[in-house]
């Protein structure tokens, strides 16, 4: 997790209603931080749950199954993926 205490020398500046600053700033004084730590930390814990819900895929199991039984037994490549390789070799080069 990122700290919001480490080294600070960027910015982000933003506009809000006052009805939101002043939740915010009671939201703060209740964790007991300053308005900007609060925010910093809100936006953080925000930003990893975002990113770490998209970054992974639950399958139900039966799908599952069928993904791993894919990956292990490949189906035989058919014309169009034999053309795109073809395709690509001509564009792109070997490797």
């Amino acid at each position: 997790m990122i700290q919001a205490s480490t080294a600070r020398s960027e910015r982000i500046n933003l506009r809000l209603s006052g009805t939101a600053k002043r939740l915010i700033e009671q939201a703060a004084s209740v964790k007991g931080k300053p308005v900007s730590a609060f925010i910093v930390s809100s936006a953080l814990a925000t930003a990893e749950e975002t990113i770490d819900r998209h970054g992974t895929m639950a399958l139900p199991r039966d799908d599952a199954l069928r993904f791993f039984d894919a990956l292990a037994e490949p189906p035989p490549p058919n014309e169009r993926l034999r053309t795109a390789l073809e395709e690509h070799a001509r564009r792109v080069g070997p490797r």
